[in-house]
């Protein structure tokens, strides 16, 4: 079957705009009566992936795939990428700026939500070229 796509631009540092996505896709995926645990499995790690965007890509694009049996997120951006996967996936780590912190985001949970909350995340990136990150939800 053929998946049913919908694509979304993140702007950078507009925090207002950044769960925009999430908030659209959570209505949608509710009208098609997707369960309520994956409905929240799928807005937590696309809000975080948004806001990641928002604060350390200067923006991104995000594909989402929704099938009978599963919704793909696919969030890509040309920011500065990450210099260490791993030690970006430890909860608490943060590379935000003060200023992005004075205003309640930057706790270093980003990453690990999205890898928490998604059945499958898998991540590339490379320093100067951008950042690409795949998530898989099953829906129940």
């Amino acid at each position: 079957m053929e998946a049913i796509k919908y694509t979304y631009t993140v702007p950078g540092d507009d925090f207002t705009a950044a769960g925009q996505a999430s908030t659209d896709l959570k209505r949608k995926l509710k009208v098609m009566g997707v369960d309520p645990k994956s409905l929240r499995n799928i807005n937590i790690s696309l809000y975080e992936g948004e806001i990641n965007l928002a604060i350390h890509a200067g923006g991104g694009e995000i594909t989402v795939l929704v099938y009978p049996d599963r919704v793909e997120m696919y969030l890509d951006d040309n920011g500065p990428g990450i210099e260490n996967i791993e030690l970006a996936l430890t909860e608490g780590y943060s590379g935000a700026s003060d200023a992005v912190r004075s205003l309640g985001f930057g706790a270093g949970m980003g990453l690990p939500n999205m890898k928490k909350y998604a059945d499958e995340f898998y991540i590339e990136s490379e320093v100067g070229k951008g950042t690409h990150i795949k998530m898989i939800v099953y829906l129940q």
